[in-house]
């Protein structure tokens, strides 16, 4: 093992490894042997630093978080575990002396099939920037056998087929079967009472799971910290191996075998419940075990230990952790309800009523009757604190947390937490005002704002070396470890030579994701054209239909008005839909014909070109986002709840083109509206037009004649080489009356579009602009996120 690293040790290490592993010399070595030893040199010597952080954890006793997620996208590790640890020279220096070529191992590496979106992608941000700012913080999830899945396009239609992300096996990850925890599902709750007078319960004839946990080192910059990323897989338990055991494994197997299982059939449902469970009490189970190593018992497990809950999906923690404190150690139900309730604390990520989890009563009470047992007695005790304690007897309806046959897993939440945080100001305001108007009148104190964040060093430092080294001429290297140092740039936004130098640096990144384009997608598209990107999930709420809707426009003109023309524009999408999302996947459909449609075109493949690029995650995303010139942020307002894709556009040099919604907001707010193309109607308006019921999408259908004739020719046989319609969006916007405003703000996003074709001109104001928004970037690190979560809701101290 590697106690001082430099490339001679490094070089020794490694060739005594691959003999040690795999029985030949480095040059000998097939690749996958080479990127799999080196993977485990890493991993080594990032185990000197893992050890001497648990050490130091146990000695001194600091409190800790768990963030308890159903996602972590990670993306690859490789870069920024070596750039983190600070030997990526090293290591590049001793594997060129061997004629290896660093990216090449780099490139083996699978992203980890661990997460979807934004939700996963945030919570890996945060583990990098938990370590990175010295608080002890450990992530939990399962740990997925084939992730999402991967999307190919297969005549213009997306095609999911199993993302085998393991199929080199995860270097990172060591498997402590040690660890291992049972979890029980379905079985009878028998209740007596034991030799003490109180109540005793077991759980007869459980279908037990092993949950086995295998740890991944989250390494932070510039510090010696390292902490713990816990992946759970499933495996059978022997006291559950009996007759007919075939279907138990398979019931097992199907535990981790993919993120978000189809939930169109009840089977599917309960696969998600089942899922839901396993990881939060495997999870408890842990955090419960590691502190009675220490504490004489869990009275003050809140002082030591605080959970977040990443949206709804690990709610199940709550009624879990008081299952545990009342069966299994013998708590009295209010001293376990205090325990609960100052160690839980939730993240709401939406404000869309549809997405906030209710789980019908049924399942729960099937799949986990003592767990409903103890949700019951909680809704019941908190209809009663309403009435009484509370005195808002006519809230009792609404607040519930058993309604209508199902259990509200985001009151549930709130109930049963400390804090309820919203990630972005508008979208806390919607919170308090509007989704939760009723529980903040009983708890206005637990609410509170924590607007999301990205780890600016994946994003900008190892993402875009080019714009790095620039930064670090003009304004030093301070802003590495201080972000907010990132201000520095504005006394340079009018520096000619800085103005210069940044568009070469856009050009370079440009000239990257167009070679990328071209291998991939077989599209050439010129890299001195506007790269406008829109790269998100596929949701209606986002409106990759009314960006499509205005492609098709501009098509329309381009052939009918011989005077029409614009600044050269290449759109970019890039989006996975739901496998069920039926809209979604005809709208990634749509935008593959008329791609196909508008780059087969001479007459107007010279003024722009459409490009989907498929199977987005992160590692396209940062070539993709340090390469775009327009950053398309075009949801409804109101309805995104953050976003996060925005600020990675911003802290690369991205104008934002959008609404004002989610993070968007305080984008412009540090930017100024001059800095960014603002459209669209702003929540308040959207508000009143749907209270005062004054839209009607058919009046604009008929009177406007260029929206009909795009709309109509969604329907028209003829329009696409292939034949193909799309009824199904026609009716999603005419037969819904248009819920998410598509045509209501066409032709305000018509005239951005417009006004950034003039100001892409003007090369020096564009510079400017970006610069103006690298500058002010630095706010939207998630290490200033974090600092707020630690200082505010998890009392957490620095290691």
């Amino acid at each position: 093992m590697i106690l001082d690293f430099t490339k001679d040790t490094f070089m020794e290490e490694y060739a005594n490894k691959m003999v040690e592993l795999y029985g030949v010399s480095v040059e000998e070595a097939h690749i996958t042997e080479k990127y799999l030893v080196l993977g485990e040199v890493i991993r080594e010597y990032i185990s000197i630093s893992w050890k001497e952080s648990k050490e130091a954890n146990r000695m001194y006793q600091k409190k800790e978080v768990y963030y308890f997620s159903m996602e972590f996208l990670m993306g690859r590790l490789f870069t920024s575990n070596l750039m983190n640890l600070g030997i990526y020279d090293a290591v590049k220096d001793g594997l060129e002396a061997y004629g290896i070529d660093i990216n090449m191992l780099e490139e083996l590496e699978s992203d980890a099939g661990l997460g979807n979106g934004g939700l996963g992608r945030l919570a890996a941000c945060f583990l990098d920037s938990i370590a990175s700012t010295h608080y002890i913080g450990h992530g939990n999830c399962i740990r997925y056998e084939y992730g999402f899945f991967k999307q190919l396009i297969n005549d213009n239609k997306q095609v999911e087929v199993p993302d085998l992300w393991l199929k080199l096996r995860n270097v990172w990850e060591i498997k402590k079967p040690k660890h291992t925890v049972k979890v029980c599902y379905g079985g009878t709750v028998r209740q007596s009472i034991n030799e003490n007078g109180k109540v005793s319960v077991e759980l007869e004839d459980p279908f037990v799971v092993n949950a086995v946990p295998y740890d991944v080192p989250i390494v932070g910059y510039d510090t010696k910290l390292t902490n713990t990323l816990r992946l759970w897989s499933a495996e059978p338990a022997e006291e559950s191996l009996v007759q007919g055991h075939e279907d138990y494994i398979q019931q097992v197997r199907a535990i981790c075998n993919s993120l978000y299982p189809d939930d169109s059939t009840q089977e599917g449902k309960m696969l998600r419940l089942t899922q839901q469970y396993f990881f939060v009490s495997a999870g408890l189970h842990t955090i419960i075990r590691n502190h009675l190593k220490n504490h004489p018992n869990l009275d003050s497990l809140p002082e030591h230990v605080a959970i977040q809950l990443n949206d709804t999906h690990p709610v199940l923690a709550i009624p879990e952790l008081m299952r545990l404190l009342l069966d299994d150690y013998q708590y009295e139900w209010v001293d376990a309800w205090n325990i609960v309730t100052k160690t839980m604390a939730y993240t709401n990520h939406t404000v869309l009523s549809e997405a906030l989890e209710r789980w019908p009563m049924e399942y729960i009470r099937q799949l986990l009757p003592r767990v409903y047992m103890i949700i019951e007695e909680i809704d019941r005790r908190w209809m009663y604190d309403l009435s009484h304690t509370h005195s808002h007897p006519e809230l009792v309806q609404a607040c519930r947390i058993l309604r209508d046959g199902q259990v509200h897993m985001a009151n549930l939440a709130i109930v049963g937490s400390m804090s309820v945080n919203g990630v972005a100001a508008l979208h806390s305001k919607i919170l308090i005002e509007d989704v939760f108007r009723d529980f903040y009148q009983v708890f206005p104190e637990k609410f509170n704002n924590k607007t999301n964040g990205i780890t600016h060093r994946r994003w900008l430092m190892y993402s875009n070396p080019e714009l790095t080294h620039l930064l670090d001429e003009t304004i030093g290297t301070t802003w590495k470890l201080q972000p907010s140092d990132l201000t520095k740039l504005n006394a340079y936004v009018d520096d000619a030579d800085v103005q210069e130098n940044f568009l070469r640096v856009k050009k370079r990144r440009k000239e990257i994701l167009a070679k990328y384009i071209k291998d991939v997608c077989n599209v050439e598209v010129d890299v001195n054209s506007i790269f406008d990107v829109q790269a998100k999930r596929l949701h209606a709420y986002k409106r990759q239909l009314m960006n499509v809707l205005h492609i098709m426009h501009l098509y329309n003109k381009l052939k009918e008005d011989k005077d029409f023309t614009m600044y050269p524009r290449t759109f970019i999408f890039a989006a996975k839909a739901a496998p069920s999302y039926v809209f979604a996947k005809k709208v990634i459909e749509l935008i593959n014909n008329l791609a196909q449609k508008v780059n087969n075109d001479p007459d107007v493949s010279r003024y722009m070109k459409v490009v989907f690029i498929p199977n987005y995650g992160v590692s396209i995303a940062e070539i993709l986002m340090n390469a775009a010139d327009v950053s398309e942020q075009i949801s409804t307002a109101g309805k995104e709840a953050s976003g996060t894709g925005n600020m990675k556009f911003m802290m690369n040099g991205a104008i934002t083109l959008g609404t004002m919604d989610g993070a968007n907001v305080e984008i412009v707010e540090r930017v100024g509206r001059e800095y960014a193309e603002i459209f669209g109607l702003t929540s308040e308006e959207v508000n009143h037009l749907k209270f005062e019921h004054s839209y009607d999408v058919w009046q604009i259908y008929h009177n406007d004649p260029s929206i009909k004739k795009v709309m109509e020719q969604l329907l028209d046989v003829n329009y696409f080489d292939n034949g193909s319609t799309y009824r199904e969006i026609y009716d999603e916007v005419l037969n819904k009356n248009d819920e998410y405003l598509v045509l209501k703000d066409f032709w305000s996003y018509h005239e951005a579009q417009r006004n950034i074709d003039t100001r892409y001109a003007n090369r020096s104001a564009w510079a400017k602009m970006c610069l103006v928004n690298i500058a002010n970037s630095g706010y939207f690190s998630s290490d200033r996120t974090i600092k707020e979560y630690a200082n505010d809701i998890w009392h957490i101290e620095t290691y």
